[in-house]
């Protein structure tokens, strides 16, 4: 028995290095083209950015730039390759799950996606312009805003996964709830502890300023509501089809004692 377990075990571990040595490679043949795009989708995102502010975006060494179309291309590149790791770690994964987990997860993998895209897209086209006009209204006769290329776009790629990361919040209260690892009612009645916890990850995860801070919160804790609400409904959903179904149950007992 032992040595089925270790042999078992031995499999796992080969299938999960093929899978992440797969990742990888993926990684590493879509870095090229990701890396000739990074200089037009570092132009498009100071587009953005700017807006219609008669500002220039300065650098301060000669690679300055250079690694900062490096860092965008790793990011292209993980976007690029997003649909096949996703496949293969989940073609790793789904075989020690159940069919109705199965469904679950992959519904879970395309709201999350598409969550996380809805949250880069948010900051970058509500947040940080919105950061730059705040930083440029305090420009006056005597004061000059001077903006260095690598402080924002670092802040940009920073707040955009930021930003991604946190819009996961409703599917993380759905699947707690619909796991029965927290309860419905118990979160409910814990919104100040969970307003605490959400300013204090903003607090963590965005610069040391209350609009950022402010700006990530706000729409973070709309979207806890949100998955609380829907869990709510989801939850009466499935308590009426459990009643009936057990309705069903007892009428079938009852026609067959008859």
């Amino acid at each position: 028995m032992q040595k089925y377990k270790d042999e078992n075990l031995i499999s796992h571990l080969e299938a999960l290095r093929e899978t992440l040595l797969r990742c990888l490679i993926a990684l590493g043949l879509l870095f090229l083209p990701a890396f000739f795009i990074a200089p037009y989708a570092l132009k498009y995102l100071i587009k953005i950015l700017i807006g219609s502010n008669n500002i220039t975006l300065n650098y301060f060494s000669p690679i300055e730039v250079f690694i900062l179309e490096i860092k965008l291309a790793l990011i292209i590149d993980l976007i690029f390759s997003f649909p096949y790791i996703a496949k293969k770690l989940w073609d790793f994964i789904l075989p020690a799950l159940y069919e109705n987990e199965r469904k679950f997860i992959k519904t879970i993998v395309v709201f999350s996606s598409l969550l996380f895209v809805f949250g880069v897209l948010f900051c970058i086209f509500i947040i940080l312009p919105f950061i730059i006009n705040f930083g440029l209204s305090f420009s006056n006769g005597d004061i000059k805003a001077i903006f260095g290329i690598s402080n924002v776009i670092n802040l940009s790629l920073q707040l955009s996964l930021v930003f991604g990361f946190m819009f996961q919040i409703p599917l993380v209260v759905h699947f707690l709830i619909k796991c029965g690892i927290v309860d419905y009612k118990t979160i409910a009645d814990k919104r100040p502890y969970v307003i605490v916890g959400i300013l204090i990850l903003s607090a963590i995860l965005t610069p040391p300023d209350i609009i950022s801070q402010i700006m990530l919160f706000v729409p973070v804790y709309a979207l806890f509501e949100f998955g609380l609400l829907f869990s709510g409904r989801f939850l009466r959903t499935d308590r009426q089809f459990d009643y009936i179904n057990k309705d069903i149950t007892l009428q079938g007992k009852g026609n067959g004692g008859k």
